[in-house]
């Protein structure tokens, strides 16, 4: 029988959140504790000694021997180092359990060995973690036992960002700090803080273990880099939110358990559209926890699906032919006292502060569409942004019918007098009741779609941190809020300059905007007319981070110096160049040592086989032309083996950087895609006990 769950009483029951700290804390460390994460107030030592003290019986409570700082380094990962919370023994022999103020807040991990992008040489080795009090610590339990995690950020000894907490802190402090004035013009003065709200929904391919194992492009690459297509891929739809197999239904079981326990508030599973692709989604959640819990949920789903036999894959393009995974970005700004910024109400067209607020994205979208589209940018997320299955290269917005109809209004008319509202929809059937609709449709082909209060950025990959996307949104929208209310303070008459302010906003930035088709080849050719950057890769990509008006925006709200911008343009070139260079060497090494052998197997059984028909006087004419067919590619293959293993090998004699990115996107992946090739097509003849490897088939159906 099912084990039963009950999620009330199980969810959070691993995490230090408010209601235990409520119960265990003093009540004036408690409060003091409070105001530091609202930042009023810098958190004492003598508190951060309680705090700690407290945090380290509730753990050990639960199990726990040792405690980590869990942070966020540019490796694309999480890192810990464990520390256990034994002390000295004393002179009885017996230890201690110790856990101070100052392990708590501060942790030494060695630095030399992570991506700095030359902001740290190698022998530079110290770095510090820093406690992020507004993300709660939370016991993960695993083969190791149960371990105190507590979120920190990252940073060198020098005092440069090293990981992706700290400017996604940074940005939260400048759109706070910048949507506080805006509401201040409406009268607002209750609302304290303004948070940009996230919840990521998580793509993944689930495998059999026991087939993963034998593709060693999987395990070394996380993507299948030969495979032909089975005679069935998604085309039927059908696996598109079908019924959950039951192995399957029993990782997510465990999974949602995981997570609630951690305080994750996974709310939605169901199948993707391709074969063994499946989804999860949580409730929103404040941007720097949520990007805690998205990492999370990457690791717990990567742990659990090894206890059943699984391997869960991340990557946003294990397989060729069938849809990769992403990450869709939910985004919204809301008030400590409840108020979502980017909630339309039921009339749009007279929500002034609504009205200023769309514009204000519209603006920041449309003046940094470059940066948005390198924030989304890795090697995976190349193979699906501008293919039918994800969207498009070309950063536009989607409004919806109700919203763009009260955008037209006022350019055209210079005032919005209505709004489209919603309607019935008749079901026709006598037994159906009938439905009230939206005042919009949906458009799953716009990267960044307005979806009722809230922002949808379906562009980040499905292997990415959410922090990248979401400290550029927060930071273009700072700036945007920053120069209207620059602008409208200073105004005699504001609800008339806010009134021009917002048709300005509309007319100048609708170009941005677009409700149609966004994989059509004709949405192409009309963004080009209208001047939209269409970045194809993240080699083109990356330049933005470091163009003036980045270095300019970014310095001026101090969430990146040019030093640290310029780190991570050169952190994402080299982890460019070594995955490829990664993919390339795996090609070569599977190509040399198992298709190629298996192929002249095959080839020499089949030759044997002619002979010894033709000696029978049978006709021997069409083994004989499966033998060419097969001998005419394995040729090619050969060939093109050559040229890989020729190109690769050159890509150490040029400059790292963006030369030696450019150099394995135009040069080594034009060898690779050149290899696999003939390999696909020899796969398709080869008699399958001779093919070294699981077919797609055998990965995507046999879960």
């Amino acid at each position: 029988m099912s084990e039963k769950i009950n999620v009330a009483e199980i969810f959070g029951e691993n995490v230090f959140n408010d209601t235990v700290m409520k119960e265990r804390l003093p009540k004036n460390v408690y409060k003091n504790l409070k105001l530091a994460m609202k930042g009023e107030k810098e958190l004492q030592l003598a508190d951060a000694d309680v705090i700690a003290n407290e945090m380290k019986d509730w753990a050990i409570e639960k199990g726990a021997t040792h405690y980590t700082h869990w942070f966020q380094p540019l490796t694309g990962s999480t890192a810990e180092k464990h520390d256990s919370f034994i002390s000295a023994p004393n002179e009885n022999g017996k230890v201690l359990m110790e856990f101070s103020g100052k392990e708590l807040i501060k942790g030494e991990p060695d630095a030399s060995s992570f991506p700095s992008g030359g902001l740290r040489a190698t022998f530079e080795a110290r770095g510090y973690t820093a406690w992020d009090c507004t993300s709660p610590a939370f016991v993960r339990e695993d083969a190791t036992g149960a371990t105190l995690c507590i979120p920190t950020a990252f940073c060198s000894y020098t005092g440069e960002a090293l990981d992706q907490k700290t400017p996604l802190l940074r940005s939260m402090d400048a759109i706070n700090e910048q949507s506080l004035r805006i509401l201040k013009l409406f009268g607002n003065t209750t609302s304290k803080k303004v948070t940009p709200s996230v919840g990521a929904e998580q793509e993944y391919f689930i495998v059999d273990r026991d087939k993963y194992l034998q593709r060693k492009d999987l395990i070394f690459s996380g993507r299948t880099l030969f495979g032909a297509m089975p005679p069935k891929g998604q085309e039927l739809d059908d696996h598109y939110f079908g019924a959950i197999r039951e192995r399957i239904g029993a990782f997510m079981k465990d999974v949602n358990k995981e997570l609630w326990k951690m305080g994750v508030s996974a709310k939605t599973q169901h199948n993707e559209v391709a074969p063994a692709q499946h989804e999860l989604a949580p409730i929103y959640a404040q941007c720097n926890t949520a990007t805690d819990n998205n990492q999370l949920t990457m690791e717990v789903l990567k742990k659990v699906a090894y206890r059943h036999n699984l391997v869960c894959l991340l990557h946003e393009k294990p397989f060729a032919g069938v849809n990769g995974s992403g990450k869709h970005n939910n985004w919204s700004i809301t008030t400590d006292d409840g108020i979502n910024l980017l909630d339309p109400g039921k009339t749009p067209h007279e929500n002034i502060q609504f009205l200023l607020v769309l514009g204000a994205v519209m603006k920041a979208v449309d003046t940094h569409a470059d940066l948005l589209r390198e924030s989304a940018s890795d090697v995976g997320n190349d193979h699906r942004l501008g293919a039918n299955e994800a969207p498009p290269a070309i950063i536009s917005m989607f409004l919806g019918e109700q919203l763009e109809d009260v955008v037209m209004q006022l350019i055209d008319k210079g005032d919005a007098t209505n709004s489209i509202q919603k309607g019935k929809l008749k079901t026709g059937a006598s037994t159906l009741p009938d439905l009230n609709k939206d005042a919009t449709d949906r458009n799953r082909t716009s990267p960044f779609a307005f979806t009722g209060n809230k922002f949808e950025f379906r562009m980040v990959g499905s292997s990415d941190s959410i922090a990248p996307a979401n400290v550029v949104l927060n930071t273009i929208v700072a700036e945007s809020f920053r120069e209207i209310a620059d602008e409208l303070e200073k105004a005699d008459n504001f609800d008339m300059a806010c009134h021009d302010m917002i048709k300005k906003l509309f007319t100048e930035h609708h170009r941005i905007v677009f409700n149609g088709n966004g994989y059509s080849d004709e949405w192409v050719e009309e963004a080009e007319r209208r001047g939209l950057p269409n970045i194809k890769s993240m080699v083109d990509a990356v330049p933005a981070l470091t163009a003036p008006k980045a270095i300019k925006l970014f310095e001026s709200f101090g969430v990146f110096t040019e030093s640290e911008l310029r780190s991570r343009a050169e952190i994402k070139y080299e982890a460019y160049a070594k995955a490829i260079n990664i993919e390339a060497k795996s090609m070569i090494d599977i190509a040399s040592k198992h298709i190629i052998p298996a192929v002249v197997s095959y080839t020499t059984e089949l030759a044997n086989s002619v002979i010894a028909v033709s000696e029978a006087g049978v006709d021997s004419s069409t083994q004989k032309e499966l033998l060419d067919e097969v001998t005419k590619y394995l040729k090619e293959m050969k060939a093109a083996l050559k040229k890989l293993t020729e190109v690769t090998e050159k890509a150490s004699d040029i400059t790292e950087g963006k030369e030696q990115a450019t150099y394995f996107r135009d040069v080594v992946k034009v060898a690779m895609d050149e290899l696999r090739a003939p390999a696909d097509k020899l796969e398709m003849i080869v008699d399958k006990e001779f093919w070294p490897f699981p077919s797609y088939g055998d990965l995507l159906f046999e879960v």
